[in-house]
């Protein structure tokens, strides 16, 4: 009944633990979830505000630009000016997302033909690899290993692959393992795309929830980028805006219109109402940012206390909402995962299901109270493990 390219797909990682968890509930388990990176916390009230006075405005219930609305990518603009000191024309080099998981799946439309190669990190966010099926490209795994502080050994690429690649994903600060990247890293991969003539994509969806006095730099603040890539910023972590499904790319003209290209054909761009939201978010104080990055560096703390207790060697995390630790000894990542739901009702994602070079290794989300990760960890101290 279905397609080739939809049978030859794993599982949507996330839809397999969304049911792991409702059976749990089903019987009566209190369930703690530190699974999917869904911000627990409202979306800030002058968002909504905003939102809700647009939604009165009857102008907005029409059909959306494909682009987006001028006025948003002026905002997106704008805000890359003042949070990465980027000049950027709203007009040619901005172009609104519905969410930034629907940019990431389309751009290979724009660029691989069948037979293609795109480049992917592994252990990764799934869409990169499932978009490139979809397009018919062959994603090439680029290994993100703990000795190399979780970055992709791009020399290590081999040459028949290289002739072939025409993108290359990858995603600092990263998800899952919460890695960082700094610009020396950046200016690599520019020469190493020059070289080889890839368009670069840079998943920047966690480029504000940073701790310690951390900030994230930008791939397209190195010289050269700009010829080369685009940058995605997606405002559903930043602002708790996941459900909300507003996003935007930035960066190389001719790239981003590509990916206009195609979703020109494929969608109807993003309600007008949630663009005004997006514009307050963007514009107005950045405050609530703040705040809840405060909010999650305390979780982070109290989580890496319990873990090391239990005796897990788990590094800090200077970005994301992500914790990445190694499973104990005795374990494979969905052996513990399994372990923790079903002896302690604690949700958390077995790195193997961000692809084979995540076995070893389990992600907590940090998205529930202080009070509740307390527990998780009290619960795992009953463990045998």
């Amino acid at each position: 009944m279905y397609s080739d390219r939809i049978n030859s797909l794993p599982p949507y990682l996330f839809a397999t633990i969304d049911e792991s968890k409702a059976a749990m509930k089903e019987k009566g388990v209190d369930v703690i979830d530190l699974g999917v990176g869904d911000p627990d916390q409202p979306t800030p009230e002058h968002i909504v505000e905003s939102m809700c006075k647009a939604v009165h405005d009857t102008q907005t219930h029409t059909y959306p630009s494909y682009a987006g609305m001028t006025a948003f990518r002026e905002a997106a603009a704008d805000w890359c000016k003042k949070t990465r000191g980027m000049d950027l024309d709203p007009a040619s080099e901005v172009l609104t997302l519905i969410g930034s998981k629907e940019g990431v799946a389309h751009i290979p439309l724009a660029f691989i033909n069948p037979g293609d190669v795109a480049l992917c990190p592994d252990p990764a966010y799934p869409v990169y690899k499932i978009g490139t099926q979809f397009a018919g490209g062959e994603p090439h795994i680029m290994p993100l290993l703990e000795e190399n502080d979780f970055l992709p050994d791009l020399d290590a690429i081999p040459r028949d692959k290289l002739d072939k690649a025409k993108l290359m994903f990858f995603n600092y600060p990263n998800n899952p393992t919460s890695a960082i990247a700094d610009k020396k890293f950046f200016e690599e991969v520019v020469q190493f795309a020059r070289d080889n003539d890839i368009v670069v994509i840079h998943d920047n969806a966690y480029s504000e929830m940073t701790y310690d006095n951390y900030k994230a730099p930008s791939f397209l603040s190195v010289d050269g980028a700009m010829d080369v890539g685009v940058e995605l910023y997606s405002l559903s972590k930043t602002y708790n805006m996941t459900g909300w499904r507003l996003a935007f790319a930035v960066g190389n003209k001719d790239i981003i219109a590509g990916i206009g290209k195609v979703k020109s054909n494929v969608d109807s761009g993003a309600f007008d109402a949630i663009q005004y939201a997006g514009i307050t978010a963007l514009s107005e104080s950045q405050q609530c940012v703040a705040d809840m990055n405060i909010i999650y560096q305390k979780r982070r703390d109290v989580l890496l206390k319990g873990l090391r207790e239990l005796g897990l060697d788990v590094k800090p995390p200077k970005a994301t909402f992500y914790v990445w630790a190694p499973v104990p000894d005795g374990y494979d990542s969905v052996g513990f995962a399994k372990l923790l739901l079903e002896n302690a009702g604690i949700v958390a994602t077995p790195g193997v299901g961000f692809g084979s070079y995540g076995e070893g290794y389990i992600r907590f989300a940090l998205t529930r109270s202080v009070e509740r990760i307390n527990e998780a960890v009290e619960r795992m101290s009953r463990l045998d493990i």
